[in-house]
């Protein structure tokens, strides 16, 4: 499995945008061949920071969607809101505890 976490950082005027544009596209980024899981968290100290936190089949998945028409379009509406580059790690579960 394949984990890849997001990090954005927002103008405060600009979140209403994202989060509008994200509940748009969710569930066709959850649906994407490949995409197991999707979540969005909120930091609770600096509320303008997201991150989004999903599981992939393999990373052809991942590539095969930052490569879609989906990932351009919601990369496109998503990109201009930023008030800091984006920060993303690919990483590998290597334990999970329930």
């Amino acid at each position: 499995m394949f984990v890849r976490i997001v990090k954005m950082s927002f103008d405060e005027n600009h979140i209403s945008d994202f989060l509008e544009n994200f509940n748009l596209n969710k569930e066709q980024i959850r649906n994407f061949e490949g995409c197991r899981f999707l979540e969005l968290y909120r930091d609770k100290t600096n509320t303008n920071i997201f991150f989004t936190y999903s599981y992939w089949n393999t990373e052809a998945d991942l590539e095969a969607y930052r490569h879609s028409n989906l990932f351009k379009n919601v990369w496109s509406k998503t990109k201009p809101l930023f008030n800091a580059k984006p920060e993303a790690w690919s990483v590998e579960k290597l334990d999970s505890l329930q």
